[in-house]
């Protein structure tokens, strides 16, 4: 029988030592922009665990009937699962997978957390016209990519356009995500290239500016499109993570 999920957008596992990682990818996108970052924490000895959020990585249809709670549930789903065997969990998450790693920091015992290119808000007029709009345009197209990566633009998994509906969840996760950013206690990393054209890189210092850890620290990336964990960054961005990682857990 044929998987309902997306060629090479599985969820996946990497398991090693007690140390675990949930790897949590973005709006329409797959596990599969999680994948080289998973392969990354792996080979030096982590449990890695990337989980696919509700809705994604099947067919574009099913992202509306999901909810931005059915996200975090699976979010959730994914941080049960590591607790089960490894003893300190840190999330990192790319665009709306970052608002989600913050949210989650605010509301789950991890022991730190990683938001990459994760918009703050949606700075939109067209956003109170969506709800009557969808009733009759369910979908959205999207614009042009801005990976400079050609190799793993051609490879890049996730749904072509924005479910309408979904846009509408979207900005209600980050309406509940801005209220508890002043609880985060926990270290945190945020990282945002110069040249992301899908979330502006102002996202970054209002998160650092509303954050309430008094352990955070962010890294400026000066080439990459959106997706940086698969785009001419990426090791850099990786390194940045193993560093926090060490920096933090010493």
């Amino acid at each position: 029988m044929k998987s309902l999920i997306m060629e090479s957008a599985e969820p996946f596992l990497f398991k090693g030592d007690d140390l675990g990682f949930l790897l949590i990818h973005g709006f329409t996108g797959t596990p599969k922009e999680m994948r080289l970052l998973g392969k990354y924490l792996s080979a030096q000895g982590h449990t890695v665990l990337g989980v696919r959020l509700a809705g994604h990585a099947t067919r574009i249809e099913d992202m509306h009937r999901a909810t931005w709670q059915d996200w975090l549930a699976s979010v959730e789903d994914g941080f049960d699962m590591l607790k089960t065997c490894c003893s300190k969990v840190i999330s990192i998450g790319l665009s709306m997978g970052g608002v989600l790693s913050m949210l989650a920091a605010a509301n789950y015992p991890l022991d730190a957390a990683v938001a990459i290119s994760a918009p703050y808000d949606l700075d939109d007029w067209r956003l109170p016209f969506l709800r009557p709009l969808s009733l009759f345009m369910p979908y959205v197209s999207k614009g042009k990519s801005d990976m400079h990566d050609a190799e793993q633009a051609a490879q890049h998994a996730n749904y072509t356009r924005y479910p309408t509906r979904s846009i509408l969840e979207l900005d209600n996760l980050l309406k509940a995500t801005r209220i508890v950013l002043p609880d985060i206690s926990i270290p945190v990393l945020l990282i945002h290239s110069k040249a992301d054209q899908g979330v502006p890189f102002q996202n970054l210092d209002r998160y650092y500016e509303n954050i309430g850890s008094k352990q955070k620290s962010k890294l400026v990336l000066e080439k990459s499109g959106h997706v940086v964990t698969e785009d001419i960054e990426r090791d850099v961005a990786f390194h940045a993570i193993s560093d926090f990682v060490k920096k933090t857990l010493k």
